[in-house]
């Protein structure tokens, strides 16, 4: 499960890291992006690729109630291509959602303790997310990020982690048109361990609310 992200870069930083041609101006920094909330997410539209923010879970265009969205925050990458809820967003609908770091919590005999999981060189990153539009009177656009098994870093800690693209497979993820199941399952797996470092951060990170950038400080 990937329940909460980082994303502190610089959206000029953004544009050019994902070949962004729409963005805002600015995106306030987060330290602690959490369910529900807006995210920055880059999908293509009209051949062009985009900077939007979503709302973080899923509402699939045929629900009843958008409240719906608050438990499909995350998608498993072994079933997301056949289950009816992220069946066309997977075949039409796919995005990155933009980050620079997660959180993971570990299980021990003094309660969960929170990891924070970034790229060595800190550089940001790309999940691979679907997004749909669901409307009755107002249009709600939301995502979810697909989860794979962990790699061997994120399993010291969780048993999933979410699925980071490779650059290169941005332009087939983002394509509408193109909807190969085979390619793009493919795609849904655990990134290389040997680029990545983790380690554990203080339970401020546990509230939502508390959102600074003491949040990835490692813990005393």
């Amino acid at each position: 499960m990937c329940g909460r992200y980082t994303l502190k870069t610089p959206v000029s930083v953004l544009a050019e890291r994902f070949d962004i041609e729409e963005a805002p101006s600015s995106i306030t920094p987060s330290y602690n992006i959490a369910p529900t909330q807006q995210v920055a997410t880059a999908l293509a539209e009209n051949g062009r690729r985009k900077l939007e923010m979503l709302q973080w879970g899923l509402i699939p265009s045929w629900a009843k109630d958008p409240e719906v969205g608050n438990r499909m925050i995350n998608a498993r990458g072994e079933t997301v291509a056949e289950k009816p809820s992220y069946r066309k967003a997977f075949q039409e609908r796919r995005c990155l959602i933009l980050s620079d770091g997660f959180y993971e919590w570990q299980k021990t005999d003094n309660g969960k303790q929170p990891f924070y999981i970034h790229m060595e060189d800190e550089s940001p990153f790309a999940f691979a997310g679907l997004w749909e539009s669901w409307s009755n009177g107002r249009e709600i656009r939301s995502c979810t990020i697909i989860t794979t098994a962990p790699n061997e870093l994120a399993a010291a800690i969780h048993n999933r982690m979410p699925v980071i693209l490779h650059p290169e497979d941005y332009e087939m993820w983002l394509d509408p048109d193109f909807d190969e199941r085979e390619p793009l399952t493919a795609l849904l797996k655990p990134y290389p361990a040997d680029v990545m470092e983790a380690y554990p951060v203080s339970r401020r990170v546990n509230k939502p609310s508390n959102n600074e950038p003491g949040c990835i400080e490692p813990a005393a």
